[in-house]
């Protein structure tokens, strides 16, 4: 402030005042200095009054859409845009499909035995958690399977046996029953024999196609056992390193995204982790239970059974329900009509404790996504990746919509009851009744120009 009281103090003096001595060249430039700031702020005023005129020109020169139009034509795009982002994404992800199972498996595993590795590193280093929770789980899995298959060897023969009479109670009942149509027991085994015939045919007419496929499967075995070695693999490092791996990668986003992507990639990584560990504990309560079902009924196999009703509650709606059906076609053919109702009625029930106790309980609201979402995600799934992608479709859907949920900000919700749609529609058309009336009107009150000058132009208001 001294510096400018300096400065105009050496500005010229009106010509009533005295002559002094003239100003020096530097005092002049800090005058023109001083005197900046005015010139700026005069020419700042002249661009303010000249924006809006601009403004308006450039209005009155583009096309005149309407504003919905622009808005809706707008989203159209982006939704586009986002329809083209995820077709890109699925058919990378299916060009590169061992790689996708594979780290679908170890994030699986992963959200499984987190917590016990977590655990245990309280008390030793995490590296070695990490390889005993991983051969604690190798050993239950191995333990499983050795039961199943010393159970199946076990009784085999018995179930031979039981499967044998089994069928033939089941001829007898369709020849005898209560059936509105009747086979004879000779029918069927003639139905049989022709099947076996026809199979017998194709399996000589196309040996070449079949050996050809029998080694496409044994390169399949080595591809499945590819897949579990790379899974085994990255689970090992996710178990160990996976903060380090994700705060490095959060470091390489740039600074002001960091936060959000963070809080989305928690959101997606805590609805699929809940959903992979409540899948595992409801799997396992519905083998548990299919398991003493079985066992009180005296249906054979019960223990193979239930590791099939295990691994078929992995896949939604569908899984389950087959591999109950399948244990009482087993119990139709063992026990009779008899233990196939009961296990049919237990499978019911079952499935009830599941929908209602289980899931609330289990999943509680990490996955909070609508049946009919869950029906139509398995079914794009299954057309789009047959049964892997029904398995992955669900888990997969509640992580994009975890991620939309942690970034997107919701409006108040809408309460009370909606307006009737008669009523809404109803009064559409009274409003446009009145619209065109009130049109009619202003014509009819409109002067004739008959007779005017033929010359003379309507021009529009």
């Amino acid at each position: 402030m001294r510096l400018f009281g300096k400065v105009r103090s050496l500005r010229p003096a009106s010509p009533d005042a005295p002559s002094g001595p003239a100003p020096s060249p530097a005092g002049r430039s800090l005058g023109r200095a001083a005197r900046m700031p005015r010139a700026a702020s005069a020419s700042g005023r002249l661009t303010v009054r000249r924006m809006p005129e601009r403004a308006a020109r450039a209005d009155r020169e583009t096309f005149d859409v309407p504003h919905w139009l622009r808005r809706y034509g707008l989203m159209a795009w982006l939704f586009i845009g986002i329809v083209i982002v995820v077709a890109a994404v699925v058919f990378a992800t299916s060009r590169i499909q061992v790689v996708f199972i594979a780290v679908f498996l170890a994030l699986v595993v992963t959200s499984v035995l987190y917590p016990v590795v977590s655990y245990l590193a309280r008390v030793m280093p995490r590296p070695l958690a990490t390889v005993i929770a991983m051969l604690g789980s190798l050993a239950v899995v191995a333990g499983i399977f050795t039961y199943v298959i010393t159970s199946v060897a076990g009784q085999w023969s018995d179930l031979a046996d039981q499967f044998g009479q089994g069928i033939d109670d089941i001829f007898t009942f369709l020849e005898t029953g209560p059936l509105p149509v009747h086979f004879t027991q000779q029918e069927i085994y003639d139905s049989i024999n022709t099947f076996i015939g026809e199979a017998q045919q194709y399996i000589s007419a196309n040996a070449g196609t079949l050996a050809g496929q029998v080694l496409s499967n044994a390169g399949t075995v080595a591809l499945i056992f590819t897949v579990l070695a790379l899974s085994i693999f990255v689970t090992v490092f996710f178990l160990t390193r996976g903060a380090d791996m994700w705060r490095w990668f959060l470091n390489q986003m740039p600074a002001r995204s960091r936060e959000n992507v963070h809080r989305a990639a928690s959101a997606g990584w805590y609805t699929f982790a809940g959903y992979a560990r409540g899948t595992v504990i409801i799997a396992t309560a519905d083998g548990l239970m299919a398991f003493v079902l079985l066992l009180i009924v005296g249906v054979p196999l019960a223990a193979p059974l239930a590791v099939l009703v295990f691994i078929g509650a992995f896949i939604p709606l569908i899984g389950a329900p087959l591999a109950m059906i399948i244990a009482a076609v087993v119990a139709l053919a063992a026990g009779g009509i008899v233990d196939a109702l009961i296990v049919t009625i237990g499978v019911a029930l079952i499935g009830q404790i599941e929908g209602h106790l289980l899931q609330p309980l289990v999943m509680g609201r990490q996955v909070s996504l609508h049946p009919v979402v869950v029906a139509l995600g398995v079914t794009a799934g299954t057309f789009l990746a047959g049964l892997l992608g029904a398995i992955v479709a669900i888990p997969m859907l509640a992580v994009v919509w975890a991620v939309y949920a942690a970034l997107h900000v919701p409006d108040p919700p809408i309460e009370g009851n909606l307006p009737d749609s008669k009523l809404v529609a109803e009064g559409i058309n009274r409003r446009r009744r009145r619209y065109n009336e009130r049109a009619v009107g202003n014509a009819e009150d409109e002067p004739s120009f008959t007779g005017a000058d033929p010359g003379l132009t309507l021009r529009p208001r």
